[in-house]
């Protein structure tokens, strides 16, 4: 049988986002692919080059709207380091427990969107069910449904809210329970084990030679996180173990082992968020907000020419990356330059390479299973 080239996207179920993959097929079997982006590039970088470092934070809401939290926290971070803001212990609590939140959200997210690619229609409904309860809670915070505005340099926007810790234990306690289903629904489904269990294969030395992180490669044995990696927050003070996989097979990491691996991170980012709630320090001098006058709302940011301010970041995707060259004299309050690391723009290419070798229905269980999310691979 000829050879031929098939195309799937922009808008089709399997890309989860506006993108193409054109797919070389023989008969059923996929023998080359290519992986087309750049379809929703919005510029975000260059339009950070005229607004103030707290005008950026919304556009970091909106690289990946299924993890505003995360994002905008690994802007704040890197702005920090290049304006030297020290934040309160209290501040970094309330940090963690918003991005861990957002973390839970965001795989909830992942795995509504998933199931349907394998043939489940229930699980789909009942993420979406569990991740109302999350998103009520990030909404507390930042007052928005899902792109919160919330962190800013030198702390947050406000305090938790009155009664907070004790909602958010109800629904924690409540979402460790219904993750009981979710498994007793999915690991007990023959046609879920058949569409996800040897198929996929992606090796660790292969990941990481492409520079995939995150929930993907633990996937596959490498016990990489950069909350413990290149600590940051207050990681180091709470309760918790890096979720890492061990595949069943020599050839590496399979779609299963990606829902494993996720499904485990949820339990742990739940572990994180009740210990913080127990840890986060109180009183008269706990603040949520630096008081350096170069964060402040009425004094502009200053930062020096040449100056630069970076980092590492643990995404609900994998390892996120900002870059930020101070403006120098005459634009202190705005960056010069302005470079985002997605792990998905790192992703997605490498997925394209997996799916070689298996057949065209293996296609939507194969790239659903690393969780793209397009809206920050364009940026």
């Amino acid at each position: 049988m000829a050879q031929m080239w098939i195309t799937m996207g922009p808008q089709h179920p399997m890309t989860h986002g506006l993108w193409t993959l054109r797919v070389k097929i023989d008969g059923e079997t996929v023998v080359d692919t290519e992986p087309e982006l750049g379809y929703i590039h919005r510029g975000v970088e260059k339009i950070c080059e005229s607004r103030d470092f707290t005008q950026i934070i919304p556009y970091c809401d909106r690289l990946c709207y299924a993890s505003a939290m995360t994002w905008a926290h690994s802007y704040c971070y890197a702005v920090e380091d290049l304006l030297e803001v020290d934040v309160p212990e209290r501040a970094e609590y309330i940090r963690l427990i918003a991005v861990e939140l957002q973390r839970v959200a965001s795989h909830l997210m992942w795995l509504g969107a998933y199931t349907p690619d394998v043939g489940n229609l229930t699980v789909f409904v009942w993420c979406l069910r569990d991740r109302e309860m999350f998103l009520d809670l990030m909404q507390e915070l930042g007052g928005s449904r899902m792109h919160y505005n919330f962190p800013r340099p030198g702390g947050v926007k406000r305090d938790l809210p009155l009664g907070f810790a004790k909602r958010a234990r109800a629904k924690i306690e409540m979402f460790k329970e219904r993750m009981k289903e979710y498994e007793m629904l999915l690991d007990e489904s023959t046609i879920f084990l058949v569409r996800t269990q040897g198929v996929g294969y992606a090796r660790a030395e292969d990941m990481v030679n492409a520079g995939v992180t995150g929930p993907n490669v633990r996937a596959a044995g490498v016990n990489y996180d950069v909350r413990w990696a290149h600590p940051y927050s207050v990681y180091d003070e709470v309760d918790w173990t890096s979720s890492v996989e061990k595949p069943g097979s020599v050839k590496g990491a399979d779609c299963y082992d990606r829902y494993r691996v996720r499904m485990t991170e949820m339990e742990e980012s739940c572990r994180m968020i009740l210990d913080a709630l127990d840890k986060i320090p109180g009183g008269a001098e706990s603040h949520y907000q630096s008081g350096d006058e170069k964060i402040l709302t009425k004094v502009p940011s200053r930062a020096p020419e040449g100056a630069t301010g970076h980092h590492h970041f643990e995404d609900s995707r994998g390892e996120s990356m900002f870059y930020i060259q101070g403006g120098g004299e005459g634009r202190g309050k705005y960056p010069y330059r302005v470079s985002i690391r997605s792990p998905m723009f790192i992703t997605i290419p490498f997925v394209a390479e997996t799916m070689i070798g298996y057949k065209i229905a293996d296609i939507p269980a194969i790239m659903g299973s690393f969780d793209p999310c397009i809206g920050e691979t364009d940026r």
